[in-house]
């Protein structure tokens, strides 16, 4: 039985989150899933993952939450990128998480009701580093799973750091993931940094729904031309070659940016993830 599999189900991707995480079947010897609080009802786990850093996978992450959001979705955000977190500045989020009678953690709130959970939230001075090891780290992440006050949320996406290290393996092993969604950029060594992050999650039985390319393009203010300034997109045979859907290809746009940087990112539109929303929309 794959790890992610509750003895009831089928297959790991018949369990919705929900299930492994709760289901007495799925907390057996070899099930390493850690249970989530009587408070938190989470339908769909999503990783936002990158095989590299420097893809812009934490503006990917927020980008879909705005849009799932849109959707009508209760959507929630985990930064398991406890190292390098970014996710509240972009939303204007600031001030403490506090615990509640129980020493459970409420999690912060956008004006617009995205929950969000990140190490930044949690510290005195959000500025200050994070200099912990790895099985910290990982300890960490899961009790933003076993010990945060989610409610009831459609969606829950992790924004994880880069690679295939510690806190991957981590989320991958412990939370009820129902599928991943890859960040990459349009450089030629795309192949393999997207090849990377699928085989991971094919070698923990995670589905991989489909791949995002970021940084595409940049639109001339001028003329209206697609100006390549990573050079030619080479996601479409990366992801005809696994088997997999290109769920978006996001271009270089200022605006964005600065509104990230002000803590408005939830203001500006995100046209370019249509399709990302309606694979997450389907899933069953």
């Amino acid at each position: 039985m794959a790890e992610n599999q509750c003895s009831g189900c089928p297959s790991a991707s018949d369990c919705s989150a929900e299930q492994r995480a709760n289901c007495g079947s799925g907390q057996g010897p070899e099930s390493m899933l850690e249970p989530a609080n009587k408070y938190s009802r989470i339908k769909k786990v999503i990783g936002i993952v990158s095989g590299k850093g420097g893809v812009g996978k934490s503006f990917v992450t927020a980008s879909l939450a705005a849009a799932m959001k849109k959707a009508g979705y209760a959507t929630g955000i985990m930064d398991a990128d406890i190292t390098g977190p970014s996710i509240p500045k972009m939303f204007g989020v600031q001030g403490e998480a506090y615990g509640n009678a129980e020493g459970m953690i409420l999690p912060l709130e956008t004006k617009e009701g995205i929950r969000l959970i990140s190490i930044s939230l949690l510290m005195e001075n959000p500025e200050d580093p994070v200099l912990w090891r790895g099985p910290v780290i990982g300890g960490a992440v899961k009790q933003f799973w076993t010990d945060v006050v989610w409610g009831d949320l459609d969606y829950m996406l992790i924004d994880m750091p880069p690679g295939t290290g510690d806190v991957p393996l981590t989320v991958f092993q412990s939370l009820p993931v129902d599928g991943i969604i890859v960040v990459t950029s349009p450089q030629e060594l795309v192949q393999m940094i997207v090849k990377k992050a699928f085989r991971m999650a094919a070698m923990m039985d995670i589905p991989v729904l489909g791949v995002v390319e970021n940084f595409s393009y940049l639109k001339c203010p001028d003329c209206g031309k697609q100006i390549r300034l990573f050079g030619e997109s080479h996601v479409d045979e990366a992801a005809k070659e696994l088997g997999i859907p290109v769920l978006g290809k996001i271009p270089l746009d200022p605006k964005m940016a600065e509104a990230a940087d002000a803590g408005t990112f939830y203001g500006t539109e995100h046209p370019y993830l249509d399709a990302a929303v309606k694979v997450l929309g389907g899933l069953k």
